[in-house]
C-alpha cells in the first residue's frame, strides 16, 4: 500500500527522531522470514530497547541523511529491516542472535559512531558485553582489593584474638 505525502513525512520524522537518539543502526535482509518469526524478533527487540522497522528504502535514506547513519545509505536496497538502539550493542546483539537461529535473516551491515560496519563488524559489536555486564565487571574489579584487605584484616584480628586468649589463660593459670 502506498503512502500519501503526509504519511511519508510522518515516517521520515519518526525515523529521523529515532536516528537522532540512537547510537547504532543495524540493517538486515528479512526475505522469507515467517510472520511468526518476525513477531518473535520484534518482541525480543522491544524488550531490549531496540526499535525495529520495515521501511521503504527511499524514506529511510531521507530520514538518515545528515545523521551519523548516512554512511550506510548506499546499502539501503532490497527488503530490509532497520534496527535502531540507544544502547551501543543492543541492536547488533538482537539481530545477530536472531540470525544465528534463523538463516533467512541476513545481516547486511550497520553503523556505529558515524562509521559503517560490515557483517563482521556487526557481529563483533554484538559480542561485546552489555553495559550492565561491563558495569558489574568493573564493580567486581574495584571490590576485589577491598575484599582481599578485609580478609587479611579479619585473619590478623582472629590470630591476635587467639594470642590474647592464650595469654589470658596462662595468666589465669598462674
Amino acid at each position: 500500500m502506498s503512502l500519501n505525502r503526509s504519511e511519508k513525512e510522518a515516517v521520515i520524522n519518526e525515523v529521523t527522531s529515532l536516528a537522532a537518539k540512537a547510537q547504532t543502526l543495524v540493517i538486515a535482509e528479512y526475505r522469507g522470514i515467517t510472520v511468526a518469526d518476525m513477531t518473535k524478533l520484534r518482541a525480543d527487540a522491544r524488550s531490549k530497547g531496540v526499535s525495529l522497522s520495515v521501511l521503504k528504502n527511499t524514506l529511510a535514506r531521507r530520514a538518515v541523511a545528515g545523521s551519523a547513519f548516512d554512511v550506510v545509505a548506499d546499502q539501503m536496497t532490497g527488503p530490509l529491516i532497520y534496527g535502531f538502539s540507544e544502547d551501543a550493542v543492543a541492536a547488533a546483539k538482537v539481530v545477530a542472535d536472531f540470525a544465528k537461529t534463523n538463516d533467512k535473516l541476513v545481516i547486511r551491515g550497520g553503523a556505529f559512531g558515524g562509521k559503517a560496519l560490515d557483517i563482521d563488524g556487526v557481529k563483533q559489536l554484538a559480542n561485546i558485553p552489555s553495559k550492565e555486564v561491563l558495569l558489574a565487571q568493573l564493580c567486581g574489579l574495584l571490590m576485589s582489593p577491598i575484599s582481599r584487605t578485609a580478609v587479611v584484616l579479619g585473619a590478623l584480628a582472629a590470630k591476635k584474638g587467639e594470642g590474647s586468649a592464650e595469654a589470658a589463660t596462662e595468666t589465669a593459670a598462674a
